[in-house]
């Protein structure tokens, strides 16, 4: 109730919600210490609990709003470069600035970068509803693809050899995707044949824990578990692509569309659910004394300005126009989520966690500030693409008649 009344005072205020769940939790932290109350470890076990529970869910719902036409090719490539080249140069940029004032290993900086370098998609989406057409989609799919690429990285790093430099990471990862990818195909093939024919209200919990099941077992055999859902959620999504000409036999059209629209509806609630309890948590659990600290704060800004620069440099070469799109890299759940994964042998108490809170409201100001500037354009011209003149002169013709 009070995250539907936060999103409410948000429309209104243009305060990102993610700000006032925050704020929320930190008033709980307070009325906890009045009551002299403790949280305790068993919340925190819960929260890992359902943070990969969150990671599930937000990937497979990453990866059933990505639908592949040919139309769309030369935008999804764009801003998948974007998203790669971006979430690469910023992890390494950052890992250096981290080790630099907190003296740690390049190895330990790179993870606690890697949180910080994944884009928010749950605060972008909402937000670039005012975009030209061009531009929304494409923060659409470049924050989808910040967040699936972001969650890949920071677990294979994890994974990886503390010695690691980013061109084993690299090798490492580039087998493991071969070996996961190959798989994931077989395994989203069977279980979209399989679940298609199963009629039973209770089809898409099953599903979802046979998805929990194999991202299960493939931590176990340390490959990349996350990959099957992306590869699962794509095939569900986009089933007349991975099923076309002789397969197309195999498939119930009208059964996978009643599929897809449930386990968007199932994505949706269970991402606002845990968007909501652990952006409280989070706020519950900040050590505010450390947003005093003048090094906290000089670090802060250092990993924003790198942020913002990377940007800068990545969008330059794909897009005519960067604004406002340079100034749309909001952190957010993906971020806290990360952070919360970070295992306990790789954490340093030295890394105050008021610098993620700094990250997340220099980036939210700074998102809603170019939202509050930004003045709607007109399309671009290029856009615009006639085979010839009589086909111009029709669209001329229909113009005119909507005007008069």
């Amino acid at each position: 109730m009070s995250s539907y009344s936060l999103g409410w005072v948000s429309k209104f205020t243009k305060i990102p919600s993610v700000l006032l769940l925050i704020l929320l939790g930190i008033g709980c932290q307070f009325a906890l210490s009045y009551f002299n109350l403790q949280v305790g470890t068993r919340v925190f076990n819960i929260l890992q609990l359902l943070g990969i529970v969150g990671l599930i869910m937000i990937v497979l719902e990453a990866a059933l709003d990505l639908k592949l036409t040919r139309e769309k090719r030369p935008l999804i490539l764009k801003a998948f470069t974007v998203a790669l080249v971006a979430l690469a140069g910023s992890s390494v940029a950052l890992a250096y600035i981290i080790s630099y004032f907190l003296d740690f290993e390049f190895y330990i900086s790179l993870i606690y970068a890697i949180p910080l370098s994944v884009m928010s998609s749950a605060i972008i989406i909402p937000s670039v509803k005012f975009l030209s057409e061009n531009k929304k989609e494409f923060m659409i799919y470049e924050s989808t693809f910040s967040d699936i690429l972001g969650i890949m990285l920071f677990y294979f790093t994890i994974g990886a050899s503390v010695n690691a430099t980013p061109v084993s990471i690299l090798q490492e990862v580039s087998i493991n995707i071969g070996i996961t990818v190959g798989l994931s195909i077989i395994i989203s093939y069977v279980l979209v044949l399989i679940f298609q024919k199963i009629v039973e209200s209770a089809r898409l919990f099953l599903l979802i824990s046979v998805l929990i099941s194999l991202y299960a077992v493939g931590k176990l055999f340390h490959l990349s578990s996350l990959i099957v859902i992306l590869v699962f959620g794509l095939t569900l999504s986009n089933y007349k692509l991975f099923f076309g000409g002789k397969l197309r036999a195999l498939i119930d059209g009208v059964a996978l569309k009643k599929i897809n629209r449930e386990f968007h509806l199932v994505t949706l609630e269970s991402a606002f659910v845990i968007r909501t309890f652990f952006f409280v948590v989070f706020g519950m659990t900040l050590d505010l004394q450390s947003l005093l600290n003048t090094q906290t704060a000089i670090i802060s800004v250092s990993l924003v300005a790198a942020l913002y620069l990377v940007r800068f440099i990545c969008l330059v070469p794909f897009l005519k126009s960067i604004y406002p799109e340079v100034l749309i890299a909001p952190r957010g759940l993906i971020t806290v989520l990360l952070f919360f994964a970070i295992p306990e042998v790789y954490l340093q108490t030295s890394f105050s966690s008021g610098i993620l809170l700094y990250a997340i409201l220099l980036t939210g100001v700074i998102l809603t500030l170019g939202m509050i500037f930004y003045r709607p354009e007109a399309e671009d011209v290029d856009d615009l693409q006639f085979e010839n003149l009589d086909e111009l002169d029709k669209e001329l013709i229909r113009q005119d008649g909507n005007v008069t």
